[in-house]
């Protein structure tokens, strides 16, 4: 019998979005494995702003009894007999995504994260048996080798768990658009999402400046590798900076702060604003006007791609990148998730298995 076998598949469901922060363990079944599925023994599980608005129902009813989590790392437990890059032993981890079609040209072009048929790793479906996949507040986890990136050695798992969805998030669409050398990059929200901004930006060479509502973070953004602290409640914050961002992104998962006349007119000709975070509410309307004055482009990003994620870690390895994590046992997954939601970490809560 393997080891994957002899794993007991728990975790840590919600069970009603109107209480979504009571968790109950449950039993569950993996989906069957396959030639391509690597078993992975979770140690660490990271958590994600995805996963409240989730289980609050903030992105529509998930399908439930859900456990939710996708920064996940651990200890290969069961490798498939095609499986070529892993053995039983190695640490690895997987982010929000653990399977796609594997054939369409987006997958074969390094851009599975915007595969059209994708498998998430919570709160999806597999096509071809209809199981629900389920996360990382959990014992294992089961995903395709496409799926699981290797974590270097110098990196600590609780400390590699919150890149592979919240880093990952933020380094793709840095490394998309032209972050380093030369460049200036602008990070609206200093949380979970916009503290890896700061520091990969910071990394890849570019200039980085940080806004938020308020000066509470000021000393954080700084110590974290920021250049500049702009507060966008004070009237006319924007004039010292207008057509001077090569790339902002906006990490707030508030619809009100995303100020399009404000925010626009600081890029430079064809600079671009990329949303990584996601408002349960519509963005406000604005007039297509706003983008004339500089060329300005707006787009959106989602998690990222293996190969960005391989390079990410390596980054992070090289550059001894450490998020702000706070380590608490899974059982304490009630209180994580309700400090995420109301805003009282920083900046990352990172959950130890302890079933």
């Amino acid at each position: 019998m393997s080891a994957s076998q002899e794993l007991q598949w728990k975790g840590y469901a919600i069970h009603d979005t109107a209480k979504w922060n009571e968790f109950k363990v449950i039993d569950f079944k993996p989906k069957p494995a396959g030639d391509y599925d690597i078993d992975i023994k979770v140690e660490f599980c990271g958590v994600c702003g995805s996963d409240v608005h989730t289980i609050t129902g903030g992105w529509g009813a998930p399908n439930l009894p859900l456990i939710v989590g996708h920064e996940i790392v651990g200890t290969v437990v069961r490798v498939g007999p095609k499986v070529e890059g892993f053995k039983v032993g190695d640490r690895a981890g997987v982010g929000a995504q653990i399977c796609s079609c594997l054939k369409c040209s987006r997958c074969d072009n390094d851009d599975e994260q915007y595969c059209e048929q994708p498998v998430h790793t919570y709160n999806s479906f597999y096509p071809e048996c209809g199981t629900l996949s389920q996360g990382g507040y959990a014992t294992a986890v089961r995903a395709h080798e496409r799926f699981v990136f290797p974590i270097p050695d110098a990196l600590k798992l609780e400390d590699a768990a919150s890149m592979l969805c919240a880093g990952l998030t933020m380094y793709s669409p840095l490394v998309r658009h032209g972050a380093g050398p030369g460049k200036r990059v602008g990070i609206i929200g200093l949380g979970g999402l916009g503290h890896f901004g700061v520091m990969f930006a910071k990394a890849l060479g570019s200039e980085v400046v940080v806004f938020s509502h308020s000066a509470r973070k000021q000393d954080d953004a700084f110590k974290l590798g920021a250049t500049k602290f702009v507060i966008t409640s004070e009237p006319g914050y924007d004039e010292s900076l207008k057509g001077s961002l090569d790339l902002i992104i906006s990490t707030t998962d508030s619809a009100a702060a995303v100020q399009w006349e404000t925010l626009i007119p600081l890029l430079k000709v064809h600079g671009r604003f990329i949303m990584v975070g996601i408002p349960d509410e519509d963005l406000a309307a604005f007039n297509a006007t706003v983008f004339f004055g500089n060329g300005g482009l707006f787009g959106g990003s989602h998690i990222g791609s293996k190969k960005e994620a391989i390079e990410m870690l390596k980054l992070a390895a090289e550059k001894q990148i450490k998020p702000w994590i706070e380590v608490l046992p899974m059982k304490e997954a009630s209180r994580a998730v309700t400090n995420v939601k109301e805003g009282k970490i920083k900046y990352r809560h990172v959950l130890k298995v302890d079933i």
